[in-house]
């Protein structure tokens, strides 16, 4: 995964620091990180084709308190969808990454 950011030394920062996760320095500051278990969804669609992220968590109201602790905005109410309790957050560049705390099964326990 490649997230393309106005301020990516910021991101790059969130995703260490806030977020916390490990990683390796590719050399001159290009941090990779190693993500936690990740699923891939396709889905049909009649309008331009386009792609989302989505972070997964076990509740979304402790991850929501725990990450607004650490200064992250949210950039939308966490929302019933069916499928899970969803939210947004703002990446320090700009960006949005989805949150949500999933009601299906998840193919990260198989």
């Amino acid at each position: 995964m490649i997230l393309y950011s106005r301020d990516a030394e910021a991101d790059r920062a969130f995703l260490r620091d806030v977020l916390g996760y490990p990683h390796v320095d590719a050399g001159r500051g290009w941090l990779i990180f190693r993500l936690p278990p990740a699923e891939a969804a396709v889905h049909p669609t009649d309008g331009e084709p386009k792609h989302q992220l989505y972070l997964m968590c076990d509740s979304v109201e402790s991850t929501v308190a725990e990450l607004m602790s650490r200064g992250v905005e949210f950039t939308s109410p966490v929302t019933d969808q069916g499928w899970g309790r969803l939210t947004s957050l703002r990446l320090p560049g700009g960006g949005e990454l989805g949150l949500y705390e999933p009601r299906h099964p998840v193919a990260y326990d198989i």
